[in-house]
């Protein structure tokens, strides 16, 4: 690259060719995003491997709804123990999404991924082997440790090693192979479901194939060119970023990157030696940064996907659909619904921004979980009356209720009746044991063998509105799979400065495994105090809430570099000054090297 000088003086001295203008600066850099140079089959390797956690991720949520089935029979599982093995997980997810952070820092990305990669793999196996209770606990607990370290770190990851101009699809391809597990879950689920004695070991198991792939596959990738440089690593950093770009020529981004860590590295020696976090909350600018990044992990499960994921199968039956069979290769629908639009979010990010998208997604969800509750109201407003007081359950408490929703209601209740053409007729509210729903304990449906057209539903009501929870269900997954499922992910691996970049994500993180464990553990007895349609009116509110908040807070991302993105939370949101500048330029390059027409590599000369 050939550029003269143009005669300009800086204080009665010709201007050097290091010292271009902030104009200039800026062109180049508009000109390197304009052209999009062509990507290397090595990124999206790097990716594929990567999202593999993300995939873990997925699957593990998915699978555990169906295997439970199998499990709490094999087990005698009371529901304490169900809720147990779902939410300890979760729990251990959130303590290691903290402990990666740390990690990250000190032993890098690489390490600490395959390192995640193991551990995952070795609970999978203990599930796949538990003898008892307690040894499938343990593999749960140690499942939720891998999943924990790679939420945290590969989203970080994949933001620093991808090009600004396909770094928000790389980094959402992460939560489209979390999207994708959950549907191959829900597949094996249904394929392994019906062998009772060993189903569940197939099911749990089998997550520890793509994990030990993952860890293969690290072994040949690279670290993060900007933990090397920040660990004093250039020439190997300078090396692994010309592999990512595909080309010799990096100074400009090398340079770039190595500016914002030596800017770290004196920032470090002014600050105190308090905990990173407490530093990062005592930054006016990194402070505001920390807010929107839990903020939308917090909006992200408050708006109840991980509830609609978790409890999808449950949803379906809640709306009325007629068996077990049936409710899980529904589920596998919603599943692959969730799968397509997350894809589609991947096409989005780089097109609309991640601004419009997270807000739009917010939106929908807001409308669809508007529908979703108006369709449970329907469907409890329209329920069919029992009709028949069975002598044996006359002095049941059971028998006092009148409608197929007030006995479906009362915990150890269920409805009984004979499924015709026109509708349930012949119906009655019997008693049920709380722990074993499948019968009732006294009466007709004191059975699990049930003939002709007599059903029991312990947990639906038969009506003619069930399709319109289904479609909310349908409509909500494809308003969020695009936006809110991986924007706050890709989001939160952008607006962290270097030094408080692995704390930041492992704080958000940690904020969204914790309100996962909140929402899902809570949804069940929502629905029993509040009503169904109670529960999803409070989803409904929380994410118009998220719609109003982020809309003040959340800056646009798109199209900018790491260093870059450090400005935009520059200025304090309630600032009487001028607005922030979406187009701040923070990088400083010293200078610049290109190659002669004839391929010789060459610094430029000073101006004549």
């Amino acid at each position: 690259m050939s550029i003269k000088s143009n005669g300009s003086t800086n204080g009665g001295r010709p201007r050097s060719l290091y010292e271009e203008s902030e104009e200039e600066r800026h062109e180049l850099k508009l000109d390197s995003i304009v052209s999009k140079p062509k990507t290397p089959t090595f990124v999206y390797v790097l990716t594929f491997f990567s999202a593999l956690g993300g995939f873990l991720f997925g699957y593990d949520t998915g699978v555990i709804s169906g295997a439970m089935i199998l499990l709490r029979n094999e087990f005698n599982l009371s529901s304490v123990w169900q809720e147990l093995i779902v939410s300890v997980t979760v729990a251990a997810a959130a303590v290691f999404a903290l402990i990666g952070g740390c990690l990250n820092d000190r032993l890098g990305r690489r390490p600490v991924i395959m390192m995640a990669s193991i551990v995952f793999t070795v609970g999978a196996v203990c599930m796949a082997i538990a003898g008892d209770k307690y040894l499938l606990l343990t593999g749960r607990v140690i499942v939720g440790a891998g999943i924990g370290m790679t939420s945290t770190t590969i989203p970080m990851y994949l933001a620093e090693c991808s090009p600004i101009h396909i770094r928000g699809r790389l980094v959402s391809t992460n939560i489209a192979m979390v999207a994708c597990g959950q549907f191959v879950a829900n597949v094996i689920d249904g394929i392994f479901g019906w062998d009772e004695t060993t189903g569940w070991r197939y099911m749990l198991g089998l997550a520890g194939i793509p994990s030990f792939l993952q860890f293969l596959g690290f072994i040949m990738m690279p670290e993060s060119p900007r933990w090397l440089i920040i660990n004093h690593k250039d020439e190997r950093a300078r090396r692994v970023l010309q592999t990512m770009r595909g080309q010799l020529d990096i100074e400009e981004e090398y340079d770039s990157i190595k500016h914002s860590c030596m800017e770290t590295e004196v920032e470090e020696q002014k600050r105190s030696k308090m905990p990173i976090i407490i530093q990062m909350i005592q930054t006016p600018s990194i402070r505001r940064a920390l807010i929107v990044g839990c903020s939308l992990q917090m909006f992200q499960q408050v708006a109840g996907i991980n509830t609609v994921m978790y409890y999808s199968a449950t949803i379906i039956r809640m709306s009325g659909v007629k068996g077990d069979e049936t409710a899980i290769w529904l589920s596998a629908v919603t599943s692959f619904v969730n799968f397509v639009f997350t894809i589609l979010g991947l096409y989005l990010v780089e097109k609309i921004g991640r601004r419009a998208l997270t807000l739009g997604s917010l939106i929908g969800a807001v409308i669809s979980l508007a529908w979703l509750a108006i369709g449970f109201h329907l469907s409890a407003v329209y329920t069919p009356a029992v009709t028949n007081i069975e002598s044996v359950s006359a002095e049941s408490p059971c028998s006092t209720h009148t409608t197929c929703n007030q006995c479906m209601r009362a915990l150890e209740c269920g409805y009984c009746y004979l499924d015709n053409i026109r509708g349930p007729t012949n119906s009655s509210c019997l008693p049920t044991d709380y722990e074993d729903p499948w019968q009732a304990t006294i009466g007709r449906c004191n059975t699990t063998s049930l003939s002709g057209n007599l059903t029991w539903a312990y947990d639906y009501c038969p009506t003619d509105y069930s399709w319109m929870p289904m479609a909310g269900l349908v409509l909500y997954l494809i308003f969020f799979a695009p936006g809110m499922g991986p924007m706050p992910w890709t989001i939160n691996s952008e607006i962290y400065p270097l030094w408080a970049r692995s704390t930041g994500n492992a704080a958000s993180t940690f904020t969204n495994w914790i309100f996962n464990l909140a929402v899902s553990m809570s949804f069940i007895s929502l629905t029993e105090t509040l009503t169904r349609q109670g529960t999803f009116c409070l989803y409904a509110g929380m994410a118009f809430i998220g719609v109003v908040t982020l809309g003040f807070l959340l800056p646009e991302t798109k199209g900018k570099s790491l260093e870059e993105v450090e400005g935009l939370f520059a200025q304090p949101w309630c600032s009487g000054g001028q607005p922030i500048s979406y187009n701040t330029k923070t990088i400083q390059y010293v200078h610049i090297r290109g190659l002669n027409r004839d391929g010789r590599e060459s610094e430029l000369d000073s101006p004549e």
